[in-house]
């Protein structure tokens, strides 16, 4: 047992509200740049959608992650001998039709236009050319547009829907949406680390952050390709990948990542897990229908005497260890089983989690009573009246959001990952409903506890830390010592009292 720590994400996507806060955080603090003017390291999609780049799920077309078969691992873009043959050839990048041709106003227009009897106006401007252009498409260019013919229908996990589904998500009285945040996963077996010719993307070993070094990077682009979610970018004024690096000089700091502490929602939460380094092959190696309980079977109980004791052997410090215990991410995905990868068929083992969202239950039409009597929209709940927060529990496979494009997310398609944490997220909503109502638990909120396979305390504690954390709760971070790391490359004594004018070297980039 390798026992290695890893800083990992937490979204609570029914709280989300899709304000894309997150996403102006770190674009003002990373990517406000030139030749990053199309990326975001953080953005939030609308589902059903599209995405960003578009069709970035459509693994056919852009032959992401890896494969499985014959009892071994394969990236799906080439074997060795095709990545030598494509250095200069890559068919599967995304185009910058997939993302966006960035653009700005020419604001000048508006103080330097003639007398007219119309209000002048900035035109759209490319940042590329410079010149003028009409915007077709954006980073959340389909946001709120859940019942798009355009957008949502496109949607590659809607494939697997039966038609009578997929007929009542188009309904307008049916059309129902929900947002997904969206960052690099800094998976535990990262294909675009493998698919890099020239080894210039790497896993730190201290926190799993992946990195690129630019220095080594001489812009094969193989990185974009090979990674399922489209997380790495390329610069095109510095010919260099760049991506999300988990804001790790905040993190070095005691700060939480940009996106996550600019939150408004809340939904994101930051911790430590511990996990197996020796047994990531195997665990990308099972059926898809196993992916999931194979990948969490890695990540370690941070109170077992024997990992810690592992932990403490592989030189993890106690402040990370006793962060480990404290972690949100490791009561979500472990103790409570609420928390799911995104796409883990991808089997890169994506490292940032997702609670799945709640939705209201479908409401049915009656067309023919609305064409009779010429109402034009009379919906009628297909549940009684009395009793229905509890007909909600009962019925969730009548969930408007259906469960099955859930688990095409979340689950490789199975749907019984996804049904039992419905189940517990429902059954605390109606303990504290019921709680508010009666004062008091009731008999049959306790009974709904029992079959969702919750107690009354892990309720509570679910309830307290999705509604109530504290900053402290939320983003529980380990001392880095850098000051440590320092001092095994130069000794601090050797270098004190040197201060003074001195040459500074400044950044080279593009060697």
């Amino acid at each position: 047992m390798k026992v290695r720590a890893h800083m990992s994400m937490l979204f609570h996507l029914d709280k989300c509200i899709g304000c894309h806060t997150c996403s102006i955080a770190c674009k003002n603090l990373w990517t406000d740049r030139k030749g990053a003017e199309y990326m975001w390291w953080n953005n939030v999609e609308t589902r059903p959608g599209a995405g960003y780049p578009t069709g970035w799920e459509d693994q056919e077309r852009f032959k992401g992650g890896w494969a499985y078969k014959d009892g071994h691992l394969d990236l799906r873009l080439h074997s060795r001998a095709q990545g030598l043959f494509r250095l200069f050839f890559n068919p599967a990048l995304p185009s910058l039709d997939d993302y966006y041709e960035p653009y700005t106003f020419r604001y000048s227009d508006l103080f330097t236009a003639p007398e007219s009897e119309y209000q002048p106006t900035a035109i759209p401007v490319s940042m590329i050319t410079g010149e003028p252009m009409t915007p077709e498409a954006g980073p959340n260019w389909d946001d709120d547009l859940g019942g798009s013919p355009l957008y949502a229908q496109n949607d590659p996990n809607l494939k697997a829907l039966d038609p009578e589904v997929r007929a009542q998500l188009q309904e307008i009285e049916g059309v129902v949406f929900q947002y997904l945040p969206r960052i690099c996963n800094h998976c535990l077996n990262p294909a675009c680390v493998a698919a890099c010719p020239s080894g210039a993307i790497y896993k730190r070993a201290e926190d799993g952050v992946v990195l690129v070094n630019e220095n080594k990077c001489k812009a094969w682009r193989m990185c974009v390709a090979a990674c399922p979610y489209k997380k790495v970018y390329y610069n095109w004024a510095t010919g260099k990948s760049e991506k999300c690096i988990l804001c790790f000089p905040r993190l070095e700091t005691g700060q939480a990542p940009a996106c996550a502490h600019s939150c408004v929602g809340r939904i994101r939460y930051m911790g430590v897990l511990l996990y197996d380094a020796d047994r990531i092959p195997e665990a990308a190696m099972v059926p898809d229908e196993d992916l999931v309980a194979s990948q969490l079977s890695l990540i370690l109980d941070p109170f077992d005497p024997e990992v810690i004791a592992a932990a403490r052997d592989e030189g993890i410090d106690e402040g990370w260890i006793k962060a480990a215990q404290n972690s949100p991410i490791y009561k979500f995905v472990k103790v409570w089983g609420l928390a799911l990868p995104l796409h883990p068929e991808y089997r890169t083992l994506a490292m940032m989690f997702y609670v799945p969202p709640l939705s209201p239950v479908v409401a049915t039409v009656e067309k023919a009573l609305r064409a009779s009597q010429g109402n034009g929209g009379l919906v009628r709940l297909d549940l009684p009246e009395t009793d229905l927060d509890f007909e909600l529990y009962a019925g969730l496979e009548k969930a408007r959001m259906p469960v099955k494009y859930l688990a095409n997310l979340f689950a490789a398609g199975n749907e019984a990952l996804i049904l039992p944490i419905l189940k517990k997220m429902l059954a605390v909503r109606i303990l504290k409903r019921q709680e508010s109502l009666e004062g008091r638990p009731t008999e049959k909120a306790l009974k709904v506890l029992a079959d969702a396979g919750l107690s009354l305390e892990e309720a509570e504690a679910i309830y307290r830390l999705t509604t109530l954390p504290t900053l402290e709760e939320r983003f529980v971070l380990p001392p880095y010592h850098r000051e440590m790391a320092a001092e095994v490359w130069n000794d601090p004594l050797a270098a004190k009292g040197e201060v003074g004018f001195g040459y500074i070297q400044p950044p080279v980039r593009g060697e």
